[in-house]
């Protein structure tokens, strides 16, 4: 009787487990943290700080988090509560409209700060930071913001402009910016191109996943190989299926 009870015991533990997983919309394939928090902080340590000399914060792409978390709406809420919450910035980098860098906000203001120090642009972006961190969710500033809101003058929004925090968007408005970020823009696209070449360049345009990122880095993957899959996985270059010997990766056909 008693063997009977622990056995119906595990029972419910294992489907409760499993449920708990579904709730966060994890991908099933055993890959990664459930909550969003933890996956954020998972693919931060995938970013190689040493290659940019420690100069740029630890920058994830928002379609990342979709390669571990099938539910697309839970992590754009998780993510809007973390930026409400000023612990979080988003920024819009420009290569492609849907592509959103993420990073924590304490690390923004740390290497932007550092990249100030002995620059007389100092106290006007050290001012831009208190009233972005109040916290503020937006990807850019209008003239009217940062004029009557912000209370900057044009000369102040120049002096940002050149300090890297903000980029022009259009005559009216700016966009938020990473501060020295376009080799990270660089490396990352010729990052992605390198590894979906081995993709299609495998028999049937498939390989296993593990099988992926246990490759030898090329010269033009300065990444962690593992950082490229989660992108080219989020983005939907290729398609993941499951099989018995894990996560089989596909190109998408275009």
């Amino acid at each position: 009787m008693n063997r009977k009870r622990a056995l119906i015991s595990d029972t419910f533990k294992v489907k409760k487990r499993r449920n708990e997983t579904q709730k966060f919309g994890a991908v099933d394939d055993g890959d990664g943290p459930t909550d969003v928090r933890s996956t954020l902080e998972y693919l931060m340590t995938l970013f190689p700080r040493k290659l940019f000399n420690d100069r740029l914060p630890q920058i994830v792409m928002k379609h990342q988090l979709y390669s571990i978390h099938s539910d697309k709406t839970l992590v754009d809420k998780e993510l809007n509560k973390m930026r409400e919450r000023g612990e979080l910035l988003m920024f819009q980098l420009g290569f492609d409209a849907d592509a959103f860098g993420l990073v924590f906000a304490s690390d923004y203001k740390t290497k932007v700060l550092a990249g100030e120090e002995g620059r007389p642009t100092r106290a006007t972006v050290e001012r831009f930071l208190e009233k972005l961190l109040c916290p503020c969710t937006e990807l850019s500033f209008s003239k009217d913001k940062m004029f009557k809101e912000f209370l900057f003058t044009d000369s102040e929004i120049t002096h940002l402009v050149k300090s890297g925090v903000l980029t022009v968007r259009d005559a009216g408005s700016w966009w938020l910016s990473i501060p020295n970020s376009g080799k990270f823009t660089k490396y990352f696209l010729q990052g992605r191109k390198a590894v979906l070449g081995m993709v299609k360049k495998s028999k049937y345009r498939e390989v296993l996943k593990a099988e992926l990122e246990a490759r030898r880095t090329t010269s033009h993957v300065k990444f962690h190989m593992k950082y490229h899959v989660h992108d080219i996985v989020g983005a939907e270059l290729v398609e993941r299926i499951p099989t018995t010997s894990g996560a089989l990766l596909r190109c998408v056909e275009s």
